[in-house]
């Protein structure tokens, strides 16, 4: 059977990559989890008869998205700063190929139209791309981690 720090983690994991549904059977015990818009745990299990026990149901909130490293905005008045976020649900990567220089680093000058990522989804390769001329104040996802919709990926100073 499956311990409950470990179905928490599955719980975390269909949360943030926007999966819809996992189903895990382990040792008579079933275990499914269905994303969007709160996760949910329904878990049933087989009696020393073989009959099925009536299901539990547990509900978890979603996990908080956690903001990744970056440069530092502290001094960066909030006024002064455009978010750029994710159109798509998909990992995010940083370069081209993973021997590859990032697009972009902190402090970098961009250029509307410029790379500035790659989100994978359902392996198309989404190049997302500066919306303004600016300097790249924060870089908010490390590479090859999941992201969502609406994410803030980066955060741009306006020129």
């Amino acid at each position: 059977m499956l311990k409950f720090e470990e179905i928490c983690e599955l719980v975390r994991l269909v949360g943030s990559t926007g999966i819809a549904r996992v189903e895990v059977e382990h040792g008579g015990a079933r275990v499914e989890i269905e994303g969007r818009p709160q996760p949910q745990v329904v878990m049933t299990s087989s009696g020393p008869d073989g009959a099925v026990v009536a299901p539990q149901q547990v509900i978890l909130p979603p996990p908080v998205a956690a903001e990744a490293h970056g440069g530092d905005q502290d001094d960066v008045p909030a006024g002064d700063q455009h978010m750029i976020t994710s159109p798509i649900v998909g990992t995010f990567f940083r370069a081209p190929s993973p021997d590859a220089d990032p697009f972009v680093r902190v402090g970098d000058e961009v250029r509307v139209g410029q790379v500035l990522c790659i989100v994978e989804a359902m392996k198309l390769m989404n190049e997302i791309e500066s919306e303004l001329d600016g300097t790249i104040v924060k870089v908010h996802v490390d590479n090859d981690q999941p992201v969502e919709y609406g994410q803030t990926l980066f955060t741009i100073r306006p020129a």
